[in-house]
């Protein structure tokens, strides 16, 4: 079965930045691409909160997503879907059944962490999959190679999932660094620790490039991974996000939601099993 890369659009541009995220990553992986549209008719809609609504009509939504296929240099195919995003990509999910979904973050800089589009939050809690959330001044040619996978020293497995995510660093190539956020510990105890960690959940095995090992000492984890994850050094930056961090009420606090808002480098949350 061909893999497919779903991405969700409403035309703005944080979307046309994860689009061409999503297309570089398409041609390494050999996928198509699920380009889905949803229509929020609702006045009474998160999305409000923080930013703009796609106000296009039907005819008007179509045009544009014609636009959009048609100059794709991959395989792609356009839905259109109403009422709450999350609904839209379970649905889109279960019958895809995609390695990522693929959405854009908008300029919310000036926008209270409290206040801002629970989109990622919804689709984590409604359809808990690998989301890559792709920034809305993120701007790239080129496949990601430079790949940041933060752990926090508790044993993870991917289920399902590990699969896609270890094809995706065999098809791009890439170089895997593995952070651990320590305060007050020997770097050289926690890299292999951390390095040992992961190799038990079969991430590695087989990788042609070798995984290197980074410990960043610091106060909090949110603030140690931000700071390693700079365009300058990764291209992308994985999170393990286990349930009890989008399940929970303070989901806002959590670390995986602090990198969300705040990297700069497109990051790639994966849903770890209990």
């Amino acid at each position: 079965m061909v893999p497919s890369l779903l991405i969700l659009t409403d035309f703005f541009q944080a979307a046309k930045r994860a689009l061409d995220y999503a297309t570089n990553l398409a041609e390494p992986l050999g996928a198509r691409l699920v380009l889905l549209h949803v229509r929020r008719d609702s006045i009474i809609d998160p999305d409000l909160l923080t930013g703009e609504l796609s106000s296009l009509n039907q005819h008007a939504v179509k045009l544009a997503l014609n636009r959009i296929t048609a100059n794709l240099p991959v395989p792609v195919v356009a839905e259109v879907d109403h009422g709450r995003v999350a609904s839209a990509v379970a649905d889109a999910v279960s019958r895809h059944h995609p390695a990522l979904v693929v959405l854009g973050r908008p300029a919310t800089e000036e926008t209270p962490d409290e206040l801002v589009s629970t989109t990622a939050l919804d689709i984590l809690r409604t359809a808990p999959y690998p989301m890559l959330v792709v920034p809305h001044n993120v701007h790239t040619t080129k496949p990601p190679r430079r790949i940041l996978l933060a752990v926090d020293g508790e044993d993870f497995s991917l289920g399902q999932h590990t699969g896609t995510m270890r094809h995706l660093l065999d098809a791009l190539h890439a170089e895997l660094t593995l952070l651990h956020v320590t305060e007050n510990t020997d770097p050289s105890e926690s890299g292999a620790a951390t390095l040992a960690l992961v190799q038990r959940t079969g991430l590695t095995a087989d990788l042609v490039q070798p995984v290197r090992s980074l410990s960043i000492d610091a106060p909090a984890p949110a603030e140690g991974i931000l700071q390693a994850a700079r365009p300058t050094y990764f291209d992308m930056v994985v999170l393990i996000a286990r349930p009890r961090s989008f399940l929970g009420e303070l989901f806002h606090h959590s670390v995986t939601a602090q990198v969300l808002l705040h990297s700069t480098v497109p990051v790639l949350v994966l849903p770890a099993t209990e």
